[in-house]
């Protein structure tokens, strides 16, 4: 989850700077904020002076605000579920604890939060899906969708599981000049992740900042955004290729709900 990327000249990609299109996602990409040293962070209205998130309450549900350099993006549609892919979909509360129902299930190195309930209902290989219109199955959709991103599985997930638009195409052309990194070794040695904290919610669309671990110890949250299109929640990058809007570095787990243990798939 955590190992560090380089661009195809070689040099490390500098995936903090959305500016220049951040390349791969941000699980990829910590090393690159937090190993060697080099706490390096990027600043933004969700985090104080020390990096930590600010104390303002997440946004209820149903009133989502839409970054300016997103305006141009996909803001979900109203397109009916899937054959076979029936959810409930009635708790659009903002989610203040994790889910009764918890579970594990791995990928690689990584160990992604799953729910009998919000998802991923389906797993066709590297595609989950089936996410209930949920705040809390976005969250779980955003976990499940970047963690697929650095290996050899990226294109099949891209093609089912990014919303359409100039931020795919974007991500697309950026992430096909790097090379593949398929992840060997136990569950979780690579990086946890901890939880999250909901910025905004709507039955259209979540952002969320997730919260990880890395082998030693420190911590960063990274901000993405999932939109409703064609029945299940998909990852939107921004306009410039990236699948995080942000990454920073954080002192630790206050302001986040954290998962539980729940059980091993």
């Amino acid at each position: 989850m955590l190992s560090k990327v380089r661009a195809a000249d070689g040099t490390t990609a500098k995936a903090f700077g959305h500016r220049r299109g951040p390349l791969v996602p941000a699980a990829f990409l910590l090393s690159t904020l937090l190993v060697g040293g080099c706490a390096q962070h990027t600043e933004d209205d969700s985090t104080d002076g020390d990096g930590r998130p600010r104390a303002s309450a997440p946004a209820a549900a149903g009133t989502a605000s839409v970054p300016a350099e997103q305006a141009k993006q996909p803001s979900g549609t109203s397109e009916g579920r899937p054959t076979g892919c029936g959810t409930n979909d009635t708790d659009q509360a903002v989610p203040t604890r994790s889910p009764a129902d918890l579970k594990w299930m791995i990928y690689q190195t990584d160990l992604l939060p799953a729910s009998p309930a919000a998802g991923p209902l389906k797993v066709d290989g590297p595609v989950w899906s089936c996410f209930a219109r949920t705040p809390l199955g976005a969250v779980i959709a955003l976990h499940a969708i970047s963690a697929k991103m650095g290996g050899s599985d990226w294109k099949v997930v891209t093609e089912k599981q990014l919303a359409r638009g100039p931020g795919r195409d974007a991500f697309i052309a950026e992430r096909s000049k790097l090379p593949d990194t398929n992840k060997t070794g136990a569950p979780g040695s690579d990086g946890t992740f901890l939880g999250f904290r909901l910025l905004n919610a709507s039955k259209d669309q979540v952002t969320a900042m997730i919260l990880v671990r890395t082998t030693d110890g420190r911590h960063a949250a990274l901000t993405a955004s999932a939109v409703w299109e064609d029945g299940d929640w998909k990852l939107r990058p921004t306009l410039t290729g990236s699948i995080t809007e942000s990454m920073t570095a954080v002192g630790g787990t206050d302001g986040f709900v954290l998962w539980g243990t729940g059980n091993g798939s």
